[in-house]
């Protein structure tokens, strides 16, 4: 403090006043305050920027205060509504769309955090295919800054904690030999030679990401390596159609032959309609186009899009059935699998059974007039635009 200190005549000091300066230090802290605050408030608007703009990080609107672990404890729902207000529970969001092409800055740090997160990103192959996705996706599906997920949408995605993967199930797209890689990976079971079919798909004690609360499921869609796999659609659906309706089989043959027969075959037998045997291929055609079908929609001919939310969940690495043998391994070296690790190649269910190819593909579609293969071709056409498909026969249009 400065004191002002006037002197008599006799040297002595009269009464001592402060200054005005006070008052003027007084409102130099306030204001001091004031502009950290003001600093603090500007840097963590830049920090959740940056974050915001991460592929794949999931945000959430909700509570005010209230962060998302402790939310989602006390609100479970299998559907999520969309528009909520900050008053109404969670909801789980993508914070961007990395799918739809969006061009966002990416500072330094968050590259080397992509590629940490991506390991497969430097491939090549997996650029052009993710590109093609991103292209056709970003044609069908209208630009949201905020996108919902939904239990639904990861129910075919199964989870492998100690290699943090996510595998989407494609039925008929080596789906089996995936859920026993999956199980050697999870530590339960040491070989893959060992697990048969029904214990890859009925005991295989793996479990789905829709089965975690919600905070599980977005820690996991935001660090876990996405993957998906995916075949030719025609291919895909005749190597289904062989499968369920040409062997025996004592699920699909009573649910779903009976009504295929029942509904699209005239005169048909007693016998026929008793045990749903015998549906003959273009059977079954009627039955996928038909918008009134007698029995629902399976995993088996679902399209890729339905099952896998591919638009919306961020894969970090696309595989092909047709280069499955390569991509799969391609994929276990990258999240550091064990060397003894790698893909299988036997066929345990209908052994006798020659593989669907593109020649017995070709052999079925033949049974089918022009009309029809066009209207199944219409029917998995995004499926064909988003993994690069080209036209199974030159008449598609």
């Amino acid at each position: 403090m400065i004191w002002n200190q006037p002197v008599g005549l006799q040297g002595s000091v009269r009464r001592m006043k402060p200054l005005r300066s006070r008052p003027r230090l007084c409102w130099s802290l306030l204001l001091l305050g004031v502009g950290s605050l003001l600093l603090l408030v500007v840097l963590q608007h830049l920090t959740d920027s940056v974050q915001q703009q991460n592929p794949g990080w999931l945000c959430w609107v909700g509570w005010s205060g209230v962060s998302l672990s402790e939310a989602v404890t006390s609100w479970q729902t299998e559907d999520i509504p969309a528009g909520l207000s900050p008053s109404f529970p969670p909801v789980l969001h993508l914070c961007s769309d990395p799918l739809l092409g969006k061009k966002q800055p990416v500072t330094k740090c968050h590259r080397k955090l992509l590629l940490k997160s991506a390991p497969f990103g430097g491939s090549p192959e997996q650029q052009s295919r993710r590109r093609q996705l991103n292209h056709v996706c970003s044609g069908y599906q209208p630009v949201h800054r905020r996108r919902q997920v939904r239990l639904q949408q990861v129910s075919q995605l199964y989870v492998e904690d100690r290699f943090r993967l996510l595998y989407c199930e494609v039925p008929k797209a080596g789906c089996s030999n995936w859920k026993r890689v999956l199980m050697v990976l999870a530590g339960r079971a040491r070989s893959i030679q060992n697990i048969s079919h029904d214990a890859a798909h009925y005991s295989n004690q793996l479990r789905r990401l829709d089965s975690y609360d919600w905070a599980g499921i977005a820690e996991r869609l935001r660090t876990y390596t996405k993957v998906l796999f995916v075949r030719e659609p025609f291919e895909r659906l005749v190597a289904a159609f062989r499968d369920k309706f040409e062997s025996p089989n004592s699920y699909y043959h009573p649910v779903f032959g009976r009504a295929i027969i029942s509904r699209y075959r005239a005169n048909a037998t007693k016998s026929a309609l008793n045990t749903g045997a015998g549906v003959t291929f273009r059977e079954f055609v009627q039955y996928l186009l038909d918008a009134q079908r007698p029995v629902g929609m399976d995993t088996h001919w679902e399209r890729v899009g339905q099952l896998c939310s591919p638009c919306l969940i961020p894969y970090d690495f696309i595989g092909k059935v047709e280069s499955l043998q390569e991509d799969a391994d391609f994929l276990l070296r990258g999240i550091g699998a064990p060397q003894n690790l790698t893909f299988p190649d036997f066929k345990d269910r209908n052994p006798q059974a020659n593989r669907t190819s593109s020649r017995i593909m070709q052999d079925y579609f033949s049974q089918l007039n022009r009309t029809e293969r066009q209207k199944v071709f219409e029917f998995y056409y995004r499926d064909y635009l988003m993994f690069s498909f080209p036209k199974p026969f030159p008449d598609l249009h």
